[in-house]
């Protein structure tokens, strides 16, 4: 595995790739790998000859009292386990190599940037677009892969994607999860044994809301209502936003006639985790 810190290597390696006439994917990771993070590579690796995955823990996505300084980073077993699943090429570049001093140009996809977490975290969507359509020039992928996990951010991007015509395929591979239904995230690492416990209180509130829509229910305010309920019964947990919307437009639904999604975010401590799941009949 080369692993490059530059843009300009890195931006070299990938046309020599495209010159190759390989098809190159790309697994953008803020680092901290887990088996999430393992399954889009190896979705990527089936997919493609090349698979480059970036390594980047964005200061621009997190608000100023966030947790960017405390965020995992694991850099030398994130390149062991890349190295382990066959990864040819890794871009890990610093703050300073991302964005120049001076920077002003962003990217963001206004009306759907305020939705979901863009709405208790202003600025996050517009720090993910910016450096995904950095990432996505200097790497030149083909196909990029991301989590269903992050629903709001992959339907941001592919509206990106689309408005800005590039040529790029994006795939969404399924959530990851622990044995006891919690959606694998590099943030689970802050939660102590308590609160991992109360974390299970957002796949949960999915499960049943999940088991009413299959049981019939349509009506949105029914199902997440049902999902509330579930909350109250955890105190250890500070529920966020439990919606249900549009998986493209992330525009609230009344009636689920096509397939919707039921997004959830809470805080467990200081911790803040996000969960959802796709209803389709």
């Amino acid at each position: 595995m080369k692993i490059f810190r530059a843009i300009a290597e890195m931006h070299n390696a990938s046309r020599g790739v495209r010159r190759d006439t390989l098809q190159l994917g790309l697994v953008p990771t803020m680092g901290a790998l887990h088996e999430g993070h393992l399954s889009l590579v190896r979705a990527a690796r089936a997919r493609c000859p090349v698979v480059t995955v970036s390594i980047f823990v964005n200061p621009t996505q997190f608000g100023p009292n966030e947790d960017f300084s405390k965020y995992p980073r694991s850099f030398e077993h994130d390149c062991e386990l890349l190295e382990k699943e066959g990864v040819n090429l890794l871009f890990a570049p610093s703050a300073e190599e991302m964005y120049s001093v001076g920077s002003t140009t962003w990217v963001e996809v206004a009306g759907l940037s305020e939705k979901l977490c863009g709405k208790s975290r202003p600025g996050h969507f517009r720090g993910v677009t910016t450096v995904v359509a950095k990432l996505f020039h200097i790497i030149e992928p083909d196909v990029a892969f991301f989590g269903q996990k992050d629903a709001a951010q992959h339907a941001i991007i592919r509206r990106m994607v689309r408005d800005l015509n590039l040529p790029i395929e994006i795939v969404i591979c399924p959530i990851v999860r622990e044995p006891d239904g919690l959606a694998m995230s590099s943030r689970n690492a802050y939660l102590d044994a308590k609160q991992r416990q109360q974390a299970l209180v957002l796949s949960r509130s999915l499960m049943r809301v999940q088991e009413q829509f299959e049981r019939g229910e349509r009506d949105a305010a029914k199902l997440s209502v049902v999902g509330k309920e579930e909350f109250s019964k955890e105190p250890g947990a500070r529920l966020d936003y439990l919606e249900v919307v549009d998986p493209d437009s992330l525009e609230p639904v009344e009636q689920l006639s096509s397939p919707a999604l039921l997004a959830v975010a809470a805080f467990v401590g200081t911790t803040r985790l996000i969960d959802n799941v796709l209803l389709s009949s």
